[in-house]
């Protein structure tokens, strides 16, 4: 890229190629190329300082925070604010084009460009989001076999794990050794589960203790430990950045 006369250019990401389209002053599309990974940042090593804009999707904060140490400057928008500066059929250099064009709005609202180890916390949310519903899927997986062969539980996991042990340890007609081999194989999955939650829910913990932003939240009126200290979906996302 060798157009010195570019102010703005959109990129529109995609797994291993992307499509970049850059305006001038007057707003004339002055480049319009498609670009693999390898070759986007060592083009972009040549344009002079402008505006950057992406949708900010997976992995537009690393190639984000790349692009910004070549002197450029990024701005991540969310999908549904470029969707309006889109013309015509949807391909992707239009897309570039609309997120070129809505970048330079005056009052467009940007999403903040994460760092890595924000980007961390917020993947360990997404695994520790995923074994929770896994947990809960075991656990209704158990209740629903108890309750087909009349052994009902009262709701809550709390009072299935007291339960268990006595309806397990206990001979009953209605529960062949089969159904007994699975529930004890699940009751297996349920601790190991308890395990991951737990030990992911400490690593979180630790990392939100290193972050200023999750120290100033915690530190707000009714957002202290001794409220978060029970961790279940969706208020686990409580330092998400």
């Amino acid at each position: 890229m060798s157009h010195t006369n570019i102010v703005t250019i959109g990129i529109d990401l995609g797994k291993n190629t992307f499509h970049v389209v850059g305006f001038d002053a007057t707003g004339t599309i002055i480049l319009r190329k498609k670009r693999s990974r390898n070759q986007l940042e060592q083009s972009l090593a040549n344009v002079p300082p402008c505006l950057i804009g992406m949708e900010a999707c997976a992995g537009a904060h690393h190639l984000g925070r790349k692009l910004e140490k070549l002197g450029l400057q990024v701005r991540l928008l969310p999908a549904q604010y470029v969707k309006p500066y889109l013309k015509g059929h949807k391909n992707d250099f239009r897309d570039a084009e609309a997120i070129a064009e809505a970048v330079q709005r005056p009052t467009m609202r940007f999403v903040p460009l994460k760092s890595a180890e924000q980007l961390d916390l917020q993947a360990l949310h997404r695994v520790r989001s995923r074994l929770v519903t896994q947990r809960t899927a075991v656990i209704n997986q158990i209740r629903g076999f108890l309750l087909e062969r009349g052994l009902p539980v009262r709701q809550g996991a709390a009072a299935l794990r007291l339960a268990l042990p006595q309806i397990l340890s206990a001979p009953k007609d209605n529960l062949s050794p089969r159904v007994i081999q699975l529930i004890q194989d699940l009751a297996e999955d349920w601790r190991y589960l308890d395990r991951r939650v737990a030990s992911m829910t400490k690593e979180i913990d630790e990392l939100a203790d290193r972050d200023p932003h999750c120290r100033r939240l915690m530190s707000a009126p009714a957002s202290g430990r001794s409220s978060q200290a029970r961790w279940s979906p969706p208020s686990d996302r409580r330092c998400l950045p």
